[in-house]
This record gives structure tokens, sequence and C-alpha cells, in this order.
């Protein structure tokens, strides 16, 4: 019989995790060609997110749960749970109930249809302006720096083909992002149509420090476009300064022989602009060298302090 791994990154969940996990099983219930299994992947949750694990996995055989040493972040709590899994099929949903387990077979029929990954799109969101917002700024992101098509919808609850799992896991470096993972590996990406819920409890977990390192980990890790965008940048930066020397001496030589005196505050304002622009520059190859230089010290995606499930 085939399989389904359902991988739930969790933090700050342990009112509503219990119900997701109740929620997954009863809809599984009724898809009686696959067996599943779930891994929940606690990200350092502060509160009693763990507790609720372990006790989850106690109840019942097909749980496994994972505890990071430290927060990791959501592509990285993927990424583990990546690791773990064994379905034919793995599907990735959110642990506040907001992603609608109960209609899963969506995206399954999308995976037997042909698809390689499917992403659920959201009829009416029901996300925070913040998370809103920093979507939008992802989206073009993806599309800017990935060649994400434009009209593919991106989101946190999707399903993958076994054979793209093993090529995610493949990757090795410290600032894993997904989505960057999957454009890279194929092409052949649907969306189906999904309800949107309300959150439960709680606020989301993504602040504005993470959803920008987010966004730098999506054009640093999987895109030398930054890079690209600089030089051109800096050669026009050049080329209006040389244009402009050339303006400069020919009107000191026909136009204004006598009296001409140079602009000190014009000046002063192409220095502070060409340098900013140049320290900007200076900081994105920066930062790919930092980021290289972790990588090359083998940092680690994350580290697993405790797993836990019923023999099998």
């Amino acid at each position: 019989m085939k399989s389904i791994t359902y991988i739930i990154p969790c933090y700050r969940s342990a009112d509503t995790l219990r119900m997701v996990v109740d929620e997954v099983d009863s809809t599984m219930q009724s898809i009686t060609d696959y067996r599943h299994e779930i891994i929940l992947v606690n990200d350092a949750s502060p509160d009693d997110t763990y507790e609720v694990i372990k006790t989850l996995c106690q109840e019942r055989a097909h749980l496994t749960g994972i505890n990071l040493a430290r927060n990791f972040g959501q592509h990285a709590a993927l990424m583990a749970g990546f690791s773990k899994a064994n379905g034919d099929i793995i599907i990735c949903l959110d642990d506040d109930g907001q992603t609608p387990a109960n209609e899963v077979s969506k995206l399954i029929k999308a995976i037997e249809e042909g698809a390689d990954v499917v992403y659920a799109k959201y009829v009416q969101k029901q996300h925070s302006g913040l998370r809103n917002i920093g979507s939008k700024i992802n989206d073009l992101m993806a599309r800017v720096m990935l060649g994400k098509p434009k009209k593919l919808y991106l989101s946190s609850y999707f399903a993958v083909k076994r054979f793209i799992a093993d090529e995610i896991i493949r990757y090795e470096g410290a600032y894993p992002y997904v989505i960057g993972l999957v454009l890279r590996t194929t092409k052949n990406i649907v969306n189906v149509d999904v309800s949107h819920r309300a959150r439960l409890s709680g606020i989301s977990g993504y602040t504005i420090g993470k959803l920008f390192a987010l966004w730098l980990n999506g054009f640093t890790a999987f895109s030398i476009k930054p890079l690209r965008m600089a030089t051109l940048i800096g050669a026009t930066s050049a080329m209006s300064g040389f244009i402009y020397a050339i303006y400069t001496i020919v009107r000191r030589l026909f136009f204004e022989a006598e009296g001409y005196v140079t602009g000190f505050a014009a000046m002063i304002s192409a220095i502070l602009f060409i340098g900013g622009l140049i320290l900007l520059m200076l900081g994105v190859v920066g930062e790919y060298i930092g980021r290289m230089y972790i990588t090359m010290n083998n940092s680690p995606q994350y580290v697993i302090k405790e797993t836990i499930s019923q023999e099998r």
C-alpha cells in the first residue's frame, strides 16, 4: 500500500496541535488507498508544545516527534521532517489549524494526476496584515530571483512526490529555503483551491526579523541576481559620473569660462550617494561571502535533540 507522510513544524502550538493531528487522522480514514504517518517537529517552542507532542506519540504509533535543540526556523524544521519521511507523498501543513487538513484529498488527487508538487491556494486568506505583506514580498522575491511563474501561488500547505523530497534533502547548505529547492528541481507545479481558516489561538510566529531572514535566505542561497544587480548599478553610477564630468568640463570651457564655481552641495550629495551605493553593494557581496564561510565550516541546518516514537 502507498503511504503519505505529513510534516508539521510546531511552534507555540500547544493549544492547537492535538486538533490538527485529530483532523489528519480523521480525514485519512476516508482515504483508504494510503496509510499515513505524521512527523511533528518542535522548533524549540517556549511553551508546552513538545510535551503535547510526546503525549501524542505515546498514544499513536504512526506519530514521530522531533525536538530541535534551538529555534532554527520553519524551513529548517521542514528539512528535519523530510529527513525522517518515508511516504510516497509528503504533505506539509501548519500547526495552527489554519491549513485545512480535511481538504488534503485535493492535493493528493493533483499528485495522482501527474503533478510533481502541489501548493494549496487559499480562496480567502485569514492571515494577519503583517503576514500578508510578508507573503506578497516573498512572492515577488521568488518571481524575480528564483524564476517562479507569476500565476503560481506559494503557501505553507503543499504536497510533493517522493523524488522531490529526496532531492530536497540532498541540499546540505546551512540556510535551507524549501521553495527555492522545489523551484530548482521541477517546473511541474500546480495549485489547488482550498479554504483558509482564522487562527484558533495565539499569534503568528513570524516577526519582521524572521520574515527578513527568510527573504535573505531565498535570494542569497539560490540566486546570483543580487550580485548582477550590484554590477549593473555600479556600472550605471560610473557612467553617470563620467557623463557628468564631461558635462562639467564642456560647461567650464565654453559657457562659463569666467566666475564659474562648482557646486559644493552637489558634490557632497554625489559623494554620499555613490559612497552609499558602494557600501550597499559591499554588504551584498559580504552576505554571500559570509554564508559561504559558514557553509564551508559545516554549520548544521538543524540539530535534533531528541526523537520520540513508538516501536513499529
